[in-house]
């Protein structure tokens, strides 16, 4: 079976090649100069792209013609479904796209469509991003760098990670990776899942696993905290004053997840009042974090531009998921990482 697969965020030329040998029947539209210039590695929005009447003509032409998209189209998000009405099947470069999807009603428009994500290609940059986190506090980052510029010295005191107990709330590939990494360092992993019927806490790296509902028996032991929930009715503001209260004195609470899983004027107060001992953040209610938020000053809060997934070796895992989806969709197979646009993840 044959089909017609737009890219339509930059790849890098050695990964459009690998696509295209990977389904040889296929016709692949990349065309670069009709794609926004990337601002870093694996950044599938882009700098701004003006396209001439005649480029924005021609463009169209691939969306009507293409039967697969990798990517969505950032310079038409509101259109697509009717610009596009023979797409039948869409790769994400993110993991958590239910809620776009759910606001651009795609689920609605493009019935036919299915969805599928990134998930599992930020397990690792993620992970690294807690530890650096949990590391920064433990060890004394911020103080460390401040006496250097001032020429200072003075020694301190840190602590171990080891025998340190966390709490990650969302037990999937990005939750599994840091409770893996924090087992090798010797930490109790307590593990958060929506659904734990029939799982053992080894099976997600965890030496305990609660329901989301069990929340209050995880926040009073876990001296770190990880957010890493998709962000669904159900997650939305799911941490606020009451449940970080909970936590013990001195916690360190680090967001990967998104904004919206936390009350963040709650957190502002939290860590102000010094009950909190840090926060690593890298989402965040209104993004870009607006200049006014006190999360900037605080000099214990480290704040992170949605960066810590990014990695330049991202584009690399995404295509490996496309073309084993891509086999999997000629051969008639199910494919990874169907998004269910009920549940929203």
């Amino acid at each position: 079976m044959s089909y017609t697969i737009l890219i339509a965020s930059y790849l890098e030329p050695e990964h459009v090649d690998r696509i295209k040998m990977a389904a040889p029947q296929c016709e692949v539209i990349y065309e670069p100069d009709l794609i926004a210039t990337p601002r870093y590695p694996a950044d599938h929005k882009g700098k701004s792209i003006n396209r001439t009447p005649e480029q924005e003509q021609k463009w169209k032409s691939f969306l009507k013609r293409a039967d697969i998209l990798f990517d969505f189209d950032q310079t038409h998000l509101q259109d697509l479904p009717e610009l596009a009405p023979n797409v039948k099947w869409m790769q994400a470069t993110s993991s958590g796209i239910g809620q776009a999807l759910h606001k651009l009603q795609y689920a609605e428009r493009m019935p036919n469509t299915v969805f599928t994500s990134a998930r599992g290609v930020h397990d690792q940059p993620l992970a690294e991003f807690c530890l650096m986190v949990m590391m920064a506090f433990n060890k004394k980052l911020i103080h460390t760098l401040e006496s250097q510029k001032k020429k200072h010295w003075a020694r301190f005191a840190g602590t171990d990670l080891r025998g340190k107990t966390i709490g990650i709330i969302g037990m999937g590939k990005v939750g599994q990776r840091v409770g893996q990494l924090c087992q090798c360092f010797g930490m109790k992993v307590l593990g958060v899942k929506r659904e734990t019927q029939g799982i053992k806490p080894s099976d997600v790296y965890a030496d305990e696993i609660y329901n989301q509902s069990e929340l209050e028996k995880v926040l009073p032991r876990a001296e770190y905290l990880v957010l890493i929930a998709p962000h669904t009715p159900e997650t939305e503001k799911m941490i606020g004053e009451k449940q970080l209260l909970l936590l013990p004195k001195g916690a360190i609470l680090i967001n990967i997840g998104r904004g919206a899983l936390m009350d963040e004027q709650a957190l502002i107060q939290v860590l102000q009042s010094g009950h909190l001992g840090g926060a690593g953040l890298d989402v965040f209610e209104v993004e870009p974090l607006p200049a006014t938020s006190p999360l900037w000053e605080m000099p214990n809060v480290i704040v992170s531009p949605h960066s810590g997934s990014t990695s330049d070796k991202e584009n690399e895992l995404i295509t490996d998921i496309f073309c084993e989806n891509l086999k999997n969709y000629i051969e008639g197979k199910p494919l990874i990482n169907v998004i269910d646009t009920k549940k929203m993840f």
